[in-house]
């Protein structure tokens, strides 16, 4: 048996993590058992899917580097096969035309929530030998089992039963012909030869209605992995403001695709106590059995620290390629400044994103005028007569890193001042920043030029 999985989201918004992390356990599974991963856009939801969203969804899929065998497949180029398919169940006595109106369905449900019942489709036009009503387009139910249990074993949750009396006759074909979803899903996994469904497990107590489905078309069944959900660090249902947001954001706030990906496959899934793995790794390594049956919670912190350890090992000049956009949006002229490499291995070490790397590099292609604060802070007449001397002293200098370092020095013995009283001001007159790496570095790469344009252009305004 060859492995097939598949990535089913709707089209209805952009691709979240959640819908990230089912679709990264599919294509691992497919993977390790050197399957098929197949892509398929459920857009049946008419009124909410959009063009857009599609997109986002493709863009996000490439983002991560998740790359699918078949697809993508979209729904609503299958109506014909789904009409088939309900006139063969009709055919064969395992689904019926229901023409309840809306308003007889709204009053049945209020009669069984006023009895304390159970809110459930009553079966009135089951076997029915009424004259159907005029002017009401008919909806298409399935004969759901009257007794018995629907019965599986889920990969991740184990052994599952639910009476069929629990079950009503769900709606397979809406009045417009479109499939509602139950059908459409079950049709599509058949079709398409789908040997492992793993979604979220919000679509659990789908499935004993979907395997009733299948067991009227008489199909071999998948097997099931319902993957717990994501919640928010606070414990609730995960929130914007807990990371539940488009994974494209992440890219354009600095994330690496495949640090987003390791810690989206420890969100709820394990070995042993390994943290930083590649995506060999996890192919490797990955089982459906080590899932937690738990709800995973999502931690900022933690997805930073792991992002912070691939910016790390990331060669410099793939980070430049990357970083470079992000400084561009910030006006920085990336091509006629310092080597772009030598700025990110002085700075990767301190950043936890791309766009952190971005910002900690400005100042090296933009002169960042100090705050009023800072200047009445740190440049006082004795810092501006002291960095007069020195800009005098690195006009004659041979610029290496040493040599600055030394030259600093040698200022504060000579006036009997301790190093931060130089390295500050100076730091805050090159590139208006408290916090940088060592100022001798900084002016390394800034360059004696532009290093001596920026004390001059500060020593200018005070004087003024």
């Amino acid at each position: 048996m060859t492995v097939r999985t598949r990535f089913a989201p709707s089209p209805t918004g952009y691709l979240h993590i959640g819908g990230a992390r089912t679709a990264l356990f599919s294509w691992a599974y497919a993977r390790k058992y050197g399957g098929k991963f197949i892509l398929r856009i459920e857009d049946t939801d008419q009124e909410r899917s959009t063009k857009e969203s599609t997109q986002a969804i493709l863009d996000g899929m490439s983002w991560l580097g998740l790359d699918y065998d078949e697809g993508p497949f979209y729904q609503m180029q299958r109506l014909q096969r789904y009409q088939e398919v309900a006139e063969q169940l009709l055919k064969d006595n395992q689904a019926y035309y229901c023409y309840a109106s809306k308003e007889e369905l709204d009053e049945m449900r209020e009669k069984q929530l006023s009895a304390g019942l159970k809110p459930r489709y009553d079966g009135r036009w089951r076997d029915s030998n009424k004259t159907p009503p005029a002017g009401i387009k008919p909806v298409l139910r399935l004969k759901n089992p009257l007794s018995g249990f629907v019965t599986f074993n889920d990969e991740i949750k184990g052994h599952i039963s639910v009476a069929n009396h629990e079950l009503d006759d769900l709606v397979l074909m809406r009045s417009d012909g479109i499939p509602t979803y139950n059908f459409s899903v079950v049709l599509d996994d058949l079709d398409m030869n789908i040997t492992h469904v793993i979604r979220g497990d919000d679509h659990v107590n789908n499935t004993p209605r979907q395997i009733n489905i299948l067991k009227a078309l008489d199909a071999t069944l998948p097997k099931y992995a319902h993957v717990p959900m994501i919640l928010g660090s606070n414990g609730e249902r995960l929130s914007k403001r807990h990371g539940a947001v488009s994974v494209m954001q992440y890219r354009d706030d600095g994330y690496l695709p495949q640090a987003l990906l390791n810690y989206l496959a420890r969100l709820g899934w394990s070995h042993g106590d390994e943290e930083i793995f590649s995506q060999e790794e996890l192919v490797e390594w990955f089982d459906l059995s080590a899932i937690s049956r738990s709800p995973a919670k999502f931690n900022p912190e933690k997805l930073f620290w792991i992002n912070q350890q691939y910016l790390k090992k990331t060669d410099n000049q793939q980070l430049a390629e990357l970083v470079t956009p992000y400084l561009e949006k910030h006006n920085c002229q990336v091509l006629t400044g310092p080597n772009l490499n030598s700025i990110i291995e002085l700075l990767k070490e301190r950043v936890n994103t791309l766009e952190e790397l971005a910002d900690a590099a400005i100042y090296f292609y933009r002169h960042l005028e100090p705050s009023d604060e800072l200047k009445a802070q740190y440049l006082n007449a004795e810092a501006l007569s002291l960095l007069t001397e020195l800009r005098n002293t690195f006009k004659q200098l041979e610029w290496t890193r040493e040599s600055i370092h030394q030259a600093i020095k040698n200022t504060a013995k000579t006036h009997d001042v301790k190093l931060p009283k130089i390295a500050m001001p100076l730091r805050i007159m090159t590139t208006g920043e408290v916090h940088t790496p060592s100022i001798d570095a900084v002016l390394e790469l800034l360059g004696r030029d532009e290093t001596l344009a920026r004390i001059a252009a500060c020593l200018d305004k005070a004087s003024k």
